[in-house]
């Protein structure tokens, strides 16, 4: 594979020293960007999947916590968000034109991580989208020895009388040929752009909402606004169809939030009660992105993970790469 040097935002990351960024190329020929946050130890390496709107520079002060573990980042720009190919004129409308289209994405990061001789074994932490994505990668031999998910998105939260109108809107003006528009009740700005932070769905730590303001603040490359109609209707059939998919054989925690208000909780408390081997930690009043949230709460979250980690490489090898 090749690699060619890619804008990153060191100054903005608050990163382990030493963070670079790359452009790979997927299968498809669409542009994504890649992330290399890199640890003076070389216990193994994170591959991180972020959720729909980030980037990575976002997770810089995680891949910091988690270097300080000894492990290595590798976080991704999925296509249609970040600095990676956008998909349609409009830019702030994400979109994706078939889910299983970010299975690509997943094949380049992989092939990046070997060409970049990262530490083994790999290990997953997925956010909201990238829980999604990641719980396919999974249960087609992503080979990871653990995985992390956070908030992640085995169903998005809809009231129940509005679940079959969704269904419908999405697929029809999909077929009418209108799945670029952007899906209604969203809006063309970044949330934390027009969001007040009192009663925000995604933290409740006012620093980190000032950090995440700063960075839009500062790169225009990271807006992104609402979902296309055609996104949305991808994603409740990815959903539909991973709800059918068994777990993986792998170690799992999965934290969330108890104020979660984003994604379908349902679904994660039915996923991870049929997974051998899994946790499910509820972080007490914390919102979507509880790796967003406090201090204290990121220092827990961290050390649970770091635990897996460790024990997961030591218990088995990772699946062949």
């Amino acid at each position: 594979m090749t690699l060619t040097p890619a804008p990153f935002r060191d100054d903005l990351a608050q990163g382990p020293a030493g963070g670079r960024a790359f452009w790979a190329t997927a299968s498809d020929g669409v542009r994504i960007r890649l992330g290399h946050f890199p640890a003076a130890e070389g216990r193994g390496t994170v591959l991180l999947f972020p959720g729909r709107t980030e980037y990575i520079e976002k997770y810089g002060r995680t891949a910091a916590d988690l270097a300080k573990g000894g492990y290595h980042t590798l976080v991704i720009d999925w296509r249609g968000q970040g600095m990676a190919d956008r998909l349609l004129d409009d830019t702030r409308t994400g979109h994706v034109d078939v889910f299983e289209d970010y299975q690509k994405d997943v094949a380049a990061m992989l092939d990046a991580a070997r060409a970049l001789d990262l530490p083994r074994p790999y290990h997953l932490i997925a956010h909201s989208m990238g829980g999604c994505i990641g719980l396919r990668a999974v249960t087609e031999d992503l080979p990871v020895a653990s995985c992390v998910f956070s908030g992640p998105m085995w169903g998005i939260r809809i009231a129940p009388a509005m679940r079959p109108a969704a269904w419908a809107l999405s697929w029809g003006i999909d077929r009418l040929g209108h799945g670029h528009r952007i899906a209604p009740g969203t809006k063309s700005e970044s949330y934390v752009t027009w969001q007040p932070f009192e009663d925000n769905q995604l933290t409740t730590d006012a620093d980190m909402f000032d950090y995440l303001r700063g960075h839009l603040a500062a790169e225009p490359r990271f807006h992104l606004g609402g979902p296309s109609l055609r996104w949305l209707y991808q994603a409740l059939a990815e959903c539909r169809l991973l709800a059918r998919r068994p777990s993986p054989d792998l170690p799992c925690l999965t934290f969330c939030g108890t104020n979660e208000r984003i994604v379908d909780t349902a679904r994660i408390r039915q996923r991870m009660d049929n997974w051998p081997g899994s946790t499910l930690h509820w972080v007490e009043g914390g919102e979507h992105e509880v790796l967003m949230e406090s201090p204290e709460t990121r220092n827990r979250i961290t050390a649970q993970t770091l635990a897996l980690f460790d024990a997961a490489s030591a218990g088995k090898p990772a699946r062949s790469a």
